[in-house]
Order: C-alpha cells, then sequence, then structure tokens
C-alpha cells in the first residue's frame, strides 16, 4: 500500500464555516509516537500546506491503486531527496522517519506458551507432520504403502480432474495426514494417511453453503446392542474407506496437485473436485445425503428419532443398521439379511467387512452366554498408564462424601493437565460408567481453576476405575422391557442453589441411556426439585419409547414406560390437576408430566431410595450403596 494516493482530510481555517477539506498525499508510514498515518503533500492549493512537506493524520481514505510517483522516475527521486533532507533535519527522536517499504512490525515482546514437555506427544502421539518427514522416518515403507493406498481410492473413485486452472481463481492447498490405527490392546493396528484439503480458506455462500450432519447417539448404539442382545441377534461391523470421498459437489472448487504426486509434464494443472474430499467444510453433509439416498433406494426406513439408523424388513428377516460417520453397526435376525445388507453396501462403497462387532467407538463388545458386555477396560489402562501410572492404591466409591469442593480463589494448579483428564473421563462416562457421571460432573465445574482438593478428586477417581477396571454393562435375554429411575438432589451443600437431577433407563438389565446434571433453576423444595428430575426423565422417555416404534417386530404400540421415582409428593403432584399459587412457576413442566401421563408414554410408580439406581448420579454414595446400584444398572464385573 506504501506509495499509493490518499486523500487526507485538513483543520479547516477559523474564517470558514463550510465542511471539511481534503489535501491529495502519499502514504509513506506510520507515525513513530501515536496511531496515526504518515503522509507526503502531494497536491494542496491551501497556502497553509505546502507541497512536499510530512504531515500525520489519522483521517484519510486510501486509493490503493492509483501510485502518482509509480511512473514518474523524475518525481520519485525528488520524493526521497525530500524525505532524506527532512530526516537529516529531524532530531533524534524522529530518525525512525525515512522512507520505509517493509510494513511497521510490533514491539511488544513474545512470550512462549509451555504446555508441559509432553504436550505434542499427547496430542499427536508422536506422528508424522508432513509428508517428507513420513516418507524419510524410519516407518517410511509403511507410511508410502498407505500413501499409495489412498492416492488409489481417490483416482478409483473420479474425485478429481485435472484441467487448466480458470483466471481469478485461486485454487485451494492440501496436506497429509497421518495416523497410526491402535487395536483395543494398545497395539497398532494399521497406518492410515489422509490427503485433507485446506478447506479453511473456504468462503461461506460462494464455496458451499450447510455444513451439518447428524450422526448417531452413543444412546442409539447401547439401544440396538440391547435389543440385540435380547433377540440374539447378529450383530457384525463394516466399515467405509474414504467415506466422504464419496459426496457428489454441487460448487465447483479448485484444488493444487497434492505433494508427492504431481503428475509429470502436467505440473501447471490443477484438480477440479468433482466428489467430497476431506476437509471440506460441506464434506459430512454431502457424505451423508449419498448414503442417506442409497439407504433409501434400498428398501431401509430412517428411525425418525434418529437420522442414523436405519431399518429393513424383508420375507427373510429384518436389518437394523447404525452409522456413526463411517463405522457401521449391522444387526441382523439372521445371517443371510446380514450378508445381503453387506453386498448392497459394497457394490456401492468401498467397503471393509470386519466380520462380528468387537469395538465401535473404543467400546469393546464381548459376547457372553447370557448376552453382551460393553466394556472399556483398555481405555481405563490408558488413563491410568498417563495419569496414575505413579499410584496404585484403589478407592471403592468414586468420591469421598465427607468432602465438599468449592471454588480454587487461589493460583490453579495444573489447569490444562485438569482439563485434559476430565475431558478423558466425560468420554468414559459418556460410554460405560453411569457410575462416575455425577462425580466428573461435579468436577468439570471447576475446569478453569482448578486446586489441591480438586485434584485429589481426580485421583481418587482414577483408584476407583483402577477398582473397577474389569467392570462392564451386561445386556442379558430378560427383562425385554425398557424401565427409567428417577431422582434429585436438593441443596446438598451451603454453597449450592441449584439441585441435581438424575436419571437412568435400562432394557436387558443393563442402563442404556443415563445423565447427571445440575438443575437451571432454583426449586424452593426437595419436591420441586424431584419434580424437575422427572421432568427431565420424561423427556428422554418419551425418545427412547418413539425410537423402539420403528424397531421391526417390537411389541406395538409401545409399552407405557414405567418410571421409578422415590418421592411420593412428587408422584402425587405428577397426577394432581389443581394448581395453587405456589406452583404456578412449575406449571410447563406439570403440563408435560401430566400429558406423558394421560397420553400413556409413562407412568410413575414407587420405589424405595435404598432401591433407586439412580442415587449414585445425585450424590456421592458409600462403598455398599455404590456396588448395589451398579449391580442395578448391569455394571459388574466381566466374570459375573
Amino acid at each position: 500500500m506504501w506509495g499509493c494516493l490518499a486523500k487526507v482530510m485538513t483543520p479547516l481555517p477559523k474564517r470558514m464555516k463550510i465542511g471539511p477539506r481534503t489535501v491529495d498525499c502519499i502514504f509513506i508510514g506510520y507515525a513513530e509516537h501515536s496511531n496515526a498515518y504518515r503522509f507526503l503533500v502531494h497536491d494542496s492549493k491551501n497556502p497553509e500546506i505546502h507541497k512536499n512537506t510530512i504531515m500525520e493524520s489519522k483521517n484519510a481514505s486510501f486509493f490503493e491503486n492509483i501510485f502518482p510517483c509509480k511512473t514518474k522516475e523524475a518525481d520519485l527521486n525528488s520524493t526521497k531527496r525530500v524525505l532524506e533532507t527532512i530526516s537529516e533535519d529531524s532530531s533524534d527522536d524522529q530518525q525512525g522517519t525515512k522512507l520505509e517499504i517493509e510494513p511497521r512490525r510490533s514491539k511488544r515482546a513474545r512470550v512462549e506458551k509451555s504446555f508441559g514437555s509432553d504436550f505434542l506427544t499427547f496430542m499427536l502421539e508422536d506422528e508424522p507432520q508432513t509428508y517428507n518427514e513420513a516418507i524419510r522416518s524410519p516407518e517410511g515403507t509403511l507410511w508410502k504403502d498407505t500413501i499409495k493406498s489412498e492416492i488409489e481410492s481417490i483416482m478409483q473413485n473420479h474425485t478429481w480432474e485435472l484441467v487448466d486452472l480458470p483466471p481469478g481463481i485461486k485454487p485451494l492447498s492440501s496436506k497429509w495426514i497421518f495416523k497410526r490405527k491402535m487395536k483395543a490392546d494398545g497395539s497398532i493396528d494399521k497406518y492410515k494417511a489422509r490427503l485433507v484439503i485446506k478447506g479453511y480458506r473456504q468462503k461461506e455462500g460462494l464455496d458451499y453453503f450447510d455444513t451439518y450432519s447428524p450422526v448417531s447417539r452413543i444412546t442409539s448404539i447401547r439401544m440396538i446392542l440391547a435389543i440385540a442382545a435380547l433377540r440374539n441377534l447378529e450383530v457384525h461391523q463394516m466399515d467405509v474407506k474414504t467415506a466422504f470421498l464419496n459426496g457428489e459437489l454441487d460448487v465447483e472448487i479448485y484444488m493444487e496437485q497434492p505433494e508427492g504426486h504431481v503428475v509429470p509434464g502436467q505440473e501447471r494443472k490443477v484438480c477440479r473436485l468433482v466428489k467430497s474430499l476431506y476437509g471440506l467444510k460441506q464434506v459430512p453433509k454431502q457424505w451423508h445425503g449419498k448414503f442417506d439416498n442409497v439407504m433409501m433406494t434400498n428398501g431401509f426406513k430412517i428411525n425418525e428419532c434418529d437420522k442414523c439408523v436405519y431399518v429393513k424388513t424383508t420375507d427373510i428377516g429384518y436389518a437394523i443398521l447404525c452409522l456413526y460417520v463411517d463405522d457401521i453397526l449391522i444387526v441382523g435376525s439372521n445371517n443371510e439379511i446380514v450378508i445381503r445388507t453387506k453386498n448392497m453396501l459394497n457394490s456401492r462403497f468401498d467397503m471393509k467387512d470386519m466380520g462380528l462387532a468387537d469395538t465401535i467407538l473404543g467400546i469393546q463388545i464381548k459376547r457372553s452366554p447370557e448376552g453382551l458386555i460393553l466394556t472399556q477396560s483398555h481405555y481405563v489402562d490408558k488413563i491410568l498408564g498417563k495419569y496414575g501410572k505413579d499410584d496404585f492404591g484403589i478407592a471403592k466409591n468414586p468420591i469421598d462424601i465427607r468432602q465438599h469442593l468449592s471454588k480454587n480463589k487461589g493460583q490453579s494448579v495444573d489447569q490444562v493437565e485438569y482439563a485434559r483428564v476430565i475431558g478423558n473421563l466425560m468420554y468414559l462416562t459418556s460410554c460405560t460408567k453411569p457410575d462416575i457421571a455425577f462425580t466428573i460432573s461435579s468436577l468439570s465445574r471447576f475446569t478453569s481453576n482448578p486446586s489441591e482438593n480438586h485434584w485429589k478428586a481426580i485421583v481418587r477417581v482414577l483408584r476407583y476405575l483402577r477398582y473397577t477396571r474389569d467392570y462392564g454393562l451386561h445386556y442379558s435375554r430378560d427383562p425385554a422391557v425398557l424401565e427409567g429411575y428417577s431422582d434429585a438432589s436438593w441443596i446438598s451443600d451451603i454453597q449450592d442453589t441449584k439441585g441435581t437431577s438424575g436419571y437412568v433407563f435400562t432394557l436387558g438389565g443393563g442402563a442404556v441411556s443415563w445423565k447427571s446434571l445440575r438443575q437451571t433453576i432454583i426449586t424452593r423444595s426437595t419436591m420441586e426439585s424431584e419434580f424437575v428430575a422427572l421432568d427431565k426423565t420424561g423427556e428422554e422417555a418419551e425418545w427412547l419409547r418413539q425410537f423402539l416404534e420403528d424397531i421391526p417386530e417390537w411389541p406395538k404400540p409401545v409399552p407405557t414406560v414405567c418410571i421409578y421415582c422415590d418421592n411420593q409428593a412428587t408422584i402425587a403432584r405428577a397426577h394432581n390437576c389443581m394448581y395453587n399459587g405456589k406452583s404456578r412457576h412449575m406449571r410447563r413442566r406439570h403440563n408435560t408430566v401430566k400429558q406423558l401421563i394421560s397420553n400413556g408414554v409413562i407412568s410413575v410408580d414407587y420405589v424405595k431410595s435404598k432401591d433407586n439406581v439412580t442415587d449414585p448420579l445425585t450424590k456421592g454414595l458409600n462403598r455398599d450403596q455404590v456396588e448395589k446400584t451398579s449391580k442395578g444398572m448391569g455394571l459388574m464385573p466381566k466374570k459375573i
């Protein structure tokens, strides 16, 4: 921008009453001691402002396509001489006013941030970061093979075609991503390379429009596996190779040829994308749209509660298919319907048949004479190996019921490391460990500023995981009924003003859905707190019941879901149609629960507190209660 024409506003003489005037100037840099611009006066009709003088101002309009001195070399040399003369006559503190072509750079000292010596190792696990690093590493041969396989898949899929770059278009660049895929026991399964386009340079409305794409809920996966255990169904797994390459693009996108695979003699050409490529913002939506269309044209129907669950009923049986990005679970009433489904998928996509399902989203699927077991013992080992390798103690309950945690008002203790372990434990909680849901929910509130006490609580959770390492969710062949449990804890701490809600739903003897969350409103009594939890439980019960509506051969209409509650006042309020002034603030929740009951979606029944399996999701319990409620949720050691 240096050297361009600028219109600079100048102050008016007092005798003039019209608006401000401008002076034609040339932009020459930035002021040394202010945030103004510096200009060389190029043309002025004001006798008070002479040509070839320097002025500073913040009020200017730039014309970046006009350079007055560009074609007049004599004027440019004259301008430089003027600047040099002015610079020589200036004071010492203005010696930096010479003509500078380089832009001004910040003088603020750069402070390097350190997240620990193992930060990159933790995030990237020592995997190659560039193409050259991969092929020159000791595992270079293995990386070359997977790169070759990736390019072959791309070319077979006709992902792009080489064309001349249209004028006015700037192509996107790409990079290679390398990953080692691990088995459940921690050994290397395979080496994987992905060519990823740098989609962050795409412009919304020009290069893409919608980007959303549904993924299956983890609850849906547990429901399907529980149904498979109830009916002793076949459970198989397939993986879509280069899934995102299957989406059809509806806009023109150009990309530079990938590193290491530039076609000889056509170096100047670029890739015009015909199909989706990893990294594009619209890729997930395009892939799901393509898969959705294939399933619909082959007789599958979408489960209305989960857009990634498909069902099909034929004369030889039925199949249930669950898609999670590129991982597919296939549950069939017999082996023949499973084979047909696999053949259909193989005919439309490049698939990898993984046989009987053994791992899905890091969850191990074990088979027993009674049914199926979901466990993450390998993931527990990974967490303990990283965060608890120097501690060998055990704990029989995840939280010390005598300890009351509060906000840290002092200095934070290893905040980044605390956030990491909380993230790992949250994933474990959401998949197979409902018994630590309340503990992790409570500890996650202190992620921004943890103290030593919070770290002690984390250590106790890790010890409890060591004690329950071999625990898993057991799904058996009975009872074939969906039932729920609701509970809440009112103000359990003098520092709290909101209660905690919790619910658990079981099917086939094992938990399929659970949640522990802090309530969003301040309740006035235990009854109100329990009613807020019942409202949230009823919401989940309605979703689960509707999910079962689309399951083949499930009794129609789906039986009412019984929800057990340990507060009789709450049950009475749920069945009461009368209002009074004291409960008007809960009218919406009351109407919701009353409607679910009247429509036959749910029923509410009483259970003693000692038999309510939701207790560990709302408060800390002693070791005997934790063991009893865990067993009620189907969370038991593998040998049992």
